[in-house]
């Protein structure tokens, strides 16, 4: 299994493999693929990216991250 990403003009794409080994079933490959892409954070990242956020609305989420990081730092 291998996955990368590819920038193309200001668009980013995702790729994901999931290679097949003998004896592995199309419900096993689904599964590894569908685990593969939550490990990596894609549908997190296509979430966050489907509208455009203001630099300083990106600034104000990253302060808050930053104080619930800091206001329970035994969790993250």
């Amino acid at each position: 299994m291998r996955s990368g990403t590819v920038s193309k003009k200001g668009g980013v794409y995702f790729m994901v493999f999931v290679k097949a080994q003998p004896g592995d079933t199309s419900d096993s490959l689904i599964r590894k693929f569908t685990r593969k892409v939550l490990a990596e954070g894609i549908l997190q990242d296509l979430k966050k990216r489907e509208f455009y956020q203001k630099p300083a609305e990106v600034r104000k989420e990253k302060r808050r991250e930053l104080a619930r990081r800091l206001k329970h730092p035994n969790r993250y």
